[in-house]
């Protein structure tokens, strides 16, 4: 089974069943012996009947006791050893299906870490979780053709060898009794296919709205919103229900065949060789036979049709890891180096210009307008953004993102000792505790730190679910300080903190960069108050530049911003 620290290998991103092939012949050994394990399952499955036609024909008509001890002894170890194979055939086919799970987890982390900041854009998050919490499984256990599945068809092969020996009348049943089987089930498999497909699409709809729901319940009861978005998660959720009904009809006849087309096939065969056994054409003992191969046969055909369901549902599951996969990183091109020294950003979009070593604020009415410069400057999307006179585009993108950090207020918080979270790229053990306490001062976190049971050590749930959401905010700022980036672009750093706590943040956040390219995005004049240089934009463009105190001076749109914000801290120091 794959290693925790195994290449995954390269996939087959063509389609979704040559991934599942691939899946396959990442584990040749194993496949073949699981394939080898339920052939000779099955089949031995088989010779219990031949084995007690032989004891029936030999012992029981001819009165001959040892012929009978004998075959029945043979009966019993047979019987015995297909018990143990029937042990190892799970077990070897358990390590296919896990090797399978843990080697598409593998690939699919992988390439989500390869596509970095451009997955969000380009899969939602609903499609994401559906392929890690489903899809993989469902992949998985489509892999079971690579031991029941061939086990299947060698056990149907021998019986209908075993049967012409008998008849050749039975025989040709059996023969052609599978293709229409075949015939029956097949476009059930194409309909699964689809509606299957459907189905998926839609749950990653929903997944996406639950987490937008879970992320944002308190925003939307605050702006009265709650009502609408549960009206829409309740339509979403019954379009799901009514496709889940489509699949489940559809899987219900073919379990139904795959339980009642056998039995049929088993009547059938039973019927005509009674009828060969009452005109003496075959013996008593060959008639049990027949019916042990025939009810034998029952139990593969099952398992072909029960593959078939496997693996429509598989391919589908695929499709969708394919399409993730084949999604490409940003290309890590360029034809210019990035500028050898501190140099100024700007972006000609906005009219932002951003001077090396300077504390630079953004403020304006509208958070997503500083956002959007804040995603040009630190190249996130396609803009004529400039550093030292040179396109960032121009600039291979391993640069830009070695120097230039995008802290954003909403980037996710993984699992894990508190340590390990600011640690970020850096091993943990490798960071210095002094260089992280001078980022936990300058966050003004020292009281997350000492308020947790083994401070730095303390575990930390995803996403900071055990913290509030300032700690959260400023454990985000500790990670982004200790990175200690030559620029950092921080959006709303500061926007779940208390008028106190912010202060602090404002002054230290000043000291701790002091020398170093700053950029924050903010409407807090507390914050404010603390740059070198505040743009004021209107509509996404620059509106005015200069100092705080010169701004609320000369701009009345600026003054009632920053007011209204001064307003509201008032009003939280006054609740408090």
């Amino acid at each position: 089974m794959i290693d925790a620290y195994e290449d995954p290998g390269k996939p087959d991103c063509r389609d979704g069943w040559r991934y599942l092939w691939w899946l396959v012949t990442r584990q040749p050994g194993r496949s073949v012996a699981g394939a080898l394990l339920g052939s000779v399952w099955m089949v031995l499955m088989a010779a219990t009947p031949y084995l007690m036609a032989r004891a029936v024909d030999e012992g029981l008509r001819r009165g001959d006791m040892g012929a009978l001890a004998g075959w029945s002894t043979a009966l019993f170890a047979v019987g015995a050893f297909n018990a143990w194979l029937s042990i190892m055939r799970h077990r070897v086919m358990t390590r296919v299906r896990m090797d399978a799970n843990f080697r598409t987890v593998k690939v699919v982390v992988g390439h989500a870490v390869r596509l970095g900041a451009a997955l969000p854009r380009r899969a939602g998050a609903g499609e994401v979780v559906t392929i890690g919490v489903s899809d993989v499984q469902t992949i998985a256990g489509a892999l079971t053709v690579v031991g029941p599945g061939v086990g299947a068809v060698v056990a149907y092969l021998v019986v209908a060898g075993l049967l012409l020996s008998v008849s050749v009348q039975l025989a040709a049943v059996v023969v052609l009794g599978v293709p229409v089987i075949a015939l029956i089930v097949g476009p059930l498999m194409r309909r699964l296919q689809d509606t299957e497909a459907e189905y998926r699409e839609r749950q990653g709809v929903l997944t996406a709205r639950i987490g937008d729901l879970a992320g944002g319940l308190r925003v939307l009861n605050g702006l009265g919103g709650k009502g609408l978005f549960a009206d829409a998660f309740r339509r979403d959720s019954q379009r799901l229900r009514e496709q889940g009904y489509r699949v489940g009809s559809v899987t219900s006849w073919m379990q139904a065949l795959g339980v009642g087309l056998p039995t049929l096939f088993l009547a059938v065969v039973t019927w005509l060789a009674a009828r060969l056994a009452a005109r003496g054409d075959i013996t008593v003992g060959e008639l049990v036979a027949v019916y042990g191969y025939v009810a034998v046969i029952v139990r593969p055909v099952a398992a072909l049709i029960d593959w078939g369901y496997q693996v429509g549902r598989g391919v589908v599951a695929a499709r969708r890891v394919v399409r993730l996969l084949r999604m490409e990183p940003e290309p890590d091109d360029g034809t210019c180096d990035a500028p050898p020294e501190p140099s100024v950003l700007h972006d000609p979009e906005s009219g932002v210009r951003v001077p090396p070593g300077r504390l630079t604020a953004l403020a304006g009415a509208r958070p997503a307008d500083t956002a959007a410069v804040v995603d040009r400057l630190g190249r996130y999307v396609p803009s004529e953004a400039t550093w030292g006179g040179v396109r960032l585009d121009d600039i291979p993108l391993s640069q830009v993102r070695e120097r230039i950090l995008v802290a954003d207020n909403e980037a996710d918080l993984f699992a894990g000792a508190l340590r390990e979270l600011v640690a970020g790229a850096r091993e943990a053990e490798d960071v210095d505790d002094a260089a992280i306490g001078r980022a936990v001062h300058a966050a003004v976190a020292d009281d997350i730190v000492q308020g947790l049971p083994d401070g730095l050590g303390s575990a930390i749930d995803a996403q900071g679910r055990n913290l509030s959401g300032g700690q959260r905010q400023r454990v985000r700022l500790v990670r982004a300080l200790l990175a200690d980036p030559e620029v950092l672009l921080a959006v709303e750093p500061t926007s779940a903190l208390d008028a106190h706590t912010e202060a602090a943040v404002a002054e230290r956040l000043r000291e701790a960069r002091e020398g170093r390219t700053t950029v924050v995005t903010t409407t807090s004049p507390l914050v404010l108050d603390r740059a070198d240089t505040v743009h004021y934009l209107v509509d996404g463009k620059v509106a005015a530049t200069g100092s705080h105190r010169r701004l609320l001076e000369a701009e009345p749109g600026y003054r009632a911003l920053v007011a209204r914000d001064t307003d509201t801290a008032d009003a939280e120091e006054v609740v408090a």
